[in-house]
C-alpha cells in the first residue's frame, strides 16, 4: 500500500512540475516579448544576447535563441554529461517556441501610450513570477544555465556567482549598446524580478519563529503560555565562547503578533538574546 501511495504522489508531483514549468516558460517568453524586447532592455540570458545581435542584424529573435540554446545543449552533453542535459532539453525547445507564439499578444496589446516605468514594473513582476515557477520545478530553459553549470564544474565558481558574472557583463555590454538609461531600467527590472522570484519559491510567510535565550525564563514562559496562548519548546544550549549552559525557548506565532511579542520580551528582559525568522511552513506539534 505504501509503495502505491508513493508512486501516486510521485506521478502527481511530476504532472504538477511539468505544468508549472510550461506555465512559467510561457510567462517568461510573454514578459520578454511584451515588456522588455520593445524597449531593448537587456536583463541577461540568450534572449539578451539576441536583443544585442538584433541591433546590428535583422534576425528572428526566437530562431536565434533556439540556435544558441541548441549550441549550449551540445556543450552540456559534451562537458556536463547526459544526466545534466536531460533536464535542459524541454526548456531549450519550449522557450523559443513560446517566444514565437507569444508575438500574437504583442500585436494584440498596444503599450505604446503606457509609461515605460509601469511597463517595466509589470515586466519585472511577470518575469520574476515565471522564473520562480520554473525554479520550483527543478528544470531550466537552457541557454545560459548551461554556461553557469560549466563554470561551476570546471572553474569552481558557484552557480550564483557564475550567473552574476555572465549576466553582469551582458548588462554592461547592453548598456554600452543601448545607452545608460536602458542599463538602469534593466537593473530595476532585475531587482523587482528577484524579489518576486524569492516570494514564489519560498511563499509568503504568515508566521514568525522566535528563539529566545533569557535570564528571566520563567516570566517569559508564563507570558507565552498564559497571555499569548502559544506552546513552546525548551532546548538545551551552550554558549560557544563562555560554555555556559542555558535554556532556549522556541515558539512559532502569527506574524501580526510579532511586534507585540518582541516588545514584551524586551520589557521583561532588556538583555535577552533572541532570533526571529520567517516560518514558511509548520507541521505537527511538539
Amino acid at each position: 500500500m505504501k509503495e502505491e501511495v508513493i508512486q501516486e504522489i510521485s506521478f502527481s508531483d511530476k504532472i504538477q512540475k511539468v505544468s508549472l514549468f510550461i506555465i512559467g516558460t510561457f510567462l517568461s517568453a510573454l514578459a520578454f516579448n511584451l515588456f522588455l524586447s520593445p524597449y531593448n532592455i537587456v536583463t541577461g540570458g540568450v534572449s539578451g544576447v539576441a536583443l544585442i545581435v538584433k541591433k546590428f542584424y535583422d534576425i528572428d529573435v526566437s530562431m536565434f535563441v533556439l540556435m544558441l540554446s541548441l549550441l549550449f545543449l551540445i556543450f552540456s552533453l559534451l562537458l556536463l554529461g547526459k544526466q545534466s542535459t536531460i533536464r535542459t532539453i524541454a526548456g531549450t525547445l519550449l522557450y523559443p517556441f513560446f517566444l514565437k507564439s507569444t508575438m500574437f499578444f504583442v500585436r494584440l496589446i498596444d503599450l505604446s501610450n503606457v509609461n515605460i516605468v509601469v511597463v517595466l514594473l509589470y515586466g519585472g513582476i511577470i518575469s520574476g513570477f515565471a522564473t520562480g515557477l520554473i525554479m520550483k520545478t527543478g528544470y531550466t530553459t537552457g541557454g545560459f544555465h548551461v554556461l553557469y553549470q560549466i563554470l561551476n564544474k570546471y572553474a569552481k565558481i558557484s552557480i550564483g556567482n557564475a550567473s552574476i558574472i555572465c549576466n553582469g557583463l551582458l548588462l554592461l555590454f547592453g548598456g554600452f549598446i543601448f545607452g545608460l538609461s536602458n542599463l538602469l531600467y534593466a537593473i530595476v527590472v532585475l531587482y523587482i524580478s528577484s524579489l518576486i522570484t524569492d516570494r514564489v519559491i519560498l511563499g509568503i510567510s504568515d508566521r514568525k519563529s522566535f528563539y529566545i535565550v533569557t535570564e528571566h525564563e520563567k516570566e517569559i514562559r508564563e507570558f507565552i503560555l498564559n497571555k499569548m496562548h502559544h506552546s513552546f519548546t525548551v532546548i538545551d544550549v551552550k554558549g560557544g565562547y563562555t560554555n555556559d549552559k542555558k535554556k532556549m525557548l522556541m515558539c512559532v506565532i502569527p506574524t501580526y503578533e510579532y511586534v507585540f511579542m518582541k516588545e514584551v520580551i524586551l520589557s521583561i528582559d532588556k538583555d535577552a538574546f533572541f532570533l526571529i525568522t520567517d516560518a514558511y511552513e509548520t507541521l505537527g506539534d511538539i
